[in-house]
């Protein structure tokens, strides 16, 4: 018999938002349920790696954990608009393929992520928006909710305090939800998705749908998911820099994240935050926030959850 492929490590990293954000915004009975939120999405991706099952699997599961969390900006979570609407989008590749889906503007699809991979796998286009992925998101069978499903009263608070133009620093501002992973067999996935900034503009799109945006995939180079200020993630590319540097610069993922992190702040200045894995496992947490919302787990090593930047920097520098 023919000797079995060789099985290598599998790597899945996850992110619940980067933000700058007074401390006392995040009390500590908060920071505990935010980080019971991101392991429960780690254990539903790192499940599926450890049984040999595929990235593009593994990605989907977490962030379809986080969509259900109404305590991250994405599915459930989503920010009001300044009309009191949620809309949302998403974007997964499969770095094998080098195909992806991506959706915008959606309003009463429960997981944004599955409707992404949806448009990837079975659909001729690669993106869908508004009313036409919703019909084609109900063509598929997925699951619909009612308006009323994404308005929960944290985010109902804080549209109030923008309506009435309160001078209120929110922790969930412009957060996005996120995951990259490696699985055994060598494959490389990512998937990215998020409710936009509160109190944005009617058909506002930010960067988590965006290929090279919020996320980027490719089993020769990398697999990376951001998060930040939609904006300037798009205008500066900043996913798509990390694959750009460490493909024609050779930089490790660690050196290719913190640059792209930095990467035309002198004229696109704002929050970023990034995950990255690379073919071989190396992975990198980086942002330039003093939140980072965030998890990971290699192989069967004990999971490592934070919120706190500084937690994060202190376990991996």
């Amino acid at each position: 018999m023919p000797d079995s492929p060789t099985k290598r490590k599998y790597v899945l990293v996850i992110h619940g938002g980067a933000v700058n954000t007074d401390p006392s915004t995040i009390p500590p009975e908060k920071e505990e349920k935010l980080k019971q939120g991101l392991k429960k999405a780690l254990m539903a991706g790192s499940e599926i790696l450890a049984r040999g099952g595929a990235a593009l699997d593994a990605v989907e599961a977490a962030v379809k954990s986080l969509e259900d969390n109404e305590l991250f900006n994405a599915g459930r979570g989503g920010m009001f608009n300044i009309n009191g609407e949620v809309e949302t989008e998403s974007s997964i590749m499969d770095g094998s393929t080098l195909r992806g889906g991506a959706v915008s503007g959606l309003k009463l699809v429960k997981n944004p992520v599955s409707l992404a991979r949806l448009v990837m796998e079975k659909c001729k286009h690669s993106f869908l928006t508004g009313e036409g992925a919703q019909e084609y998101a109900l063509s598929q069978g997925l699951p619909l909710q009612d308006p009323t499903y994404f308005k929960t009263d944290a985010q109902r608070e804080e549209w109030m305090e923008i309506i009435q133009e309160a001078e209120v620093e929110h922790a969930n501002k412009h957060d996005t939800v996120g995951a990259v992973a490696l699985d055994q067999n060598g494959n490389l996935a990512m998937a990215t998705s998020t409710g936009g900034i509160e109190g944005k503009l009617r058909g506002r799109v930010g960067d988590s749908c965006i290929f090279g945006g919020g996320g980027y995939a490719n089993n020769e180079v990398c697999a990376v998911s951001t998060t930040g200020d939609g904006e300037i993630i798009m205008l500066a590319g900043v996913a798509h820099e990390v694959y750009a540097l460490r493909k024609y610069k050779k930089m490790s993922i660690d050196k290719a994240a913190r640059e792209a992190v930095e990467m035309y702040a002198d004229k696109l200045a704002g929050d970023r935050g990034i995950i990255a894995v690379d073919p071989d496992g190396n992975f990198t947490i980086e942002s330039n926030t003093n939140v980072m919302r965030c998890a990971y787990q290699t192989d069967a090593e004990e999971p490592f959850v934070a919120v706190w930047k500084e937690e994060v920097d202190k376990q991996l520098k």
